[in-house]
């Protein structure tokens, strides 16, 4: 029986990778340099699935993946059903307020935030009562606040130079960020046995 593995592509999932080598779900295939998507391995019984980071959730929920890593950001963003079963450790940032310098919250206007993360920022700011008009962006969220299109940001901080980079300063910071396994809840039924082996391994070489 095959267990199938969603990898975010990027540094997240070649660390996940290699980590998942070393417990013995190795995949010649997928260390070749090339641009496929699917990679096989006969030998140790596993398929990999190289997704981009936001989708690996979805991925999971649907059954096409058994396993899968993503972020606690992309967890809390797609409100993904699916079990969240461990902290890998690695891969940590933050969401953050951030803004430009000098610049002051005032809870007596609406003030507008750009951030791609439009579900988690809603439920945050709802939560703290503060009057907000949400702007939904893909990409370079940095430069809203920049042209004027917004107040201030949500975004996920590593280090930090982005933001400093562009005059930005974080303001608040909200919720710690790492990298997870998640895992289908039929094949965490019917594929029991294989996945926790998987999980047990990976926690004895953490």
């Amino acid at each position: 029986m095959y267990i199938n593995i969603a990898l975010p592509k990027g540094r997240l999932g070649k660390k996940s990778y290699d980590l998942l080598k070393k417990i013995g779900y190795s995949c010649k295939e997928l260390e070749e340099e090339g641009r496929k998507l699917v990679f096989t391995s006969e030998e140790n019984k596993v398929r990999y699935f190289w997704v981009k980071p936001s989708d690996v959730s979805v991925y999971v929920e649907k059954g096409i993946a058994d396993i899968g890593v993503a972020g606690v950001d992309v967890l809390m963003e797609n409100e993904a059903d699916v079990y969240d079963m461990l902290d890998l450790g690695f891969g940590r940032c933050y969401f953050a307020i951030a803004a430009p310098r000098g610049w002051e919250y005032n809870g007596n206007r609406t003030i507008k935030i750009a951030t791609k993360y439009i579900n988690y920022a809603r439920k945050y700011f709802e939560k703290m009562e503060r009057k907000v008009e949400l702007i939904k962006l893909n990409g370079s969220v940095e430069l809203a606040p920049m042209v004027g299109l917004s107040d201030a940001i949500v975004d996920i901080v590593e280090t930090g130079a982005t933001l400093r980079e562009n005059n930005l300063d974080i303001i608040e910071k909200l919720e710690n960020i790492s990298a997870r396994i998640i895992v289908n809840k039929v094949s965490y039924k019917f594929k029991n046995e294989t996945i926790e082996k998987v999980l047990e391994d990976i926690r004895g070489e953490l």
